[in-house]
């Protein structure tokens, strides 16, 4: 994919390992939530793993939920690897700004990766907490914003529009269909996550829509041959 960068987004470790060796594939990001859902047990191991058999850049994030914590943690996960990112969200589970934090570590040069970025204002609290000299990512939550009925492409395009610092890019987080990697590279994102199943998918770029029609028809006809169904 042209002018954006696919990161992958999972904390599988057989699927980060298989599909990062892909050169579409230009980062990993993962997340508590994700390490959930595949039965991580330890985060120190998890770390030491990945940033053994990968040398893309690669997001874990923190767990705290105060500064002090944060700080030590951003600490702790930043010295296992040169090519890591430490994600932290905007806000903490109560709702307060991470703003001062996040600056602290930042001009420490530790590289960040501000998540769960909502709103235009949040943007602009990230932008302006971060170093001008280290490489960083703001991640915005598209596809949570799209299941509110709200259209996230014009908010991407304004955060684009207000960055003035080279250093930091623009993620397209929570992506929900394949369709969001062309509109994110058209709303001047330049990293945009991809799930292993919506990776796959890069398959059917461009696939014929009559053949497509077809292979639908047949799929509805053989599953309920399958269930050898009756009226």
């Amino acid at each position: 994919m042209n002018n954006i960068k696919l990161y992958l987004d999972t904390a599988d470790i057989k699927t980060i390992l298989k599909l990062s060796k892909n050169s579409d594939i230009k980062g990993i990001t993962t997340n508590p939530s994700l390490m959930k859902k595949n039965n991580i047990k330890s985060y120190k191991n998890f770390i030491e793993l990945l940033c053994k058999k990968i040398s893309k850049p690669i997001s874990f994030e923190i767990f705290a939920d105060n500064d002090k914590e944060i700080y030590n943690q951003a600490l702790k996960i930043s010295k296992f690897s040169k090519n890591i990112y430490v994600k932290i969200p905007i806000v903490n589970s109560k709702g307060k700004s991470l703003n001062k934090v996040i600056k602290k570590i930042s001009n420490e040069k530790i590289k960040v990766n501000i998540t769960a970025v909502f709103t235009y204002e949040q943007f602009k609290q990230a932008h302006s907490a971060i170093n001008s000299s280290t490489k960083s990512i703001i991640s915005i939550f598209a596809g949570r914003i799209a299941d509110t009925g709200r259209d996230p492409i014009k908010l991407i395009k304004k955060c684009a529009r207000y960055k003035k610092k080279k250093n930091i890019e623009i993620l397209w987080a929570s992506t929900r269909e394949y369709l969001n990697i062309f509109q994110a590279k058209n709303s001047n994102c330049e990293i945009i996550t991809v799930t292993p199943d919506i990776y796959l998918k890069k398959k059917l770029r461009n696939y014929n829509l009559k053949k497509y029609s077809i292979d639908t028809s047949k799929m509805f006809f053989d599953d309920a041959k399958k269930l050898n169904l009756k009226i």
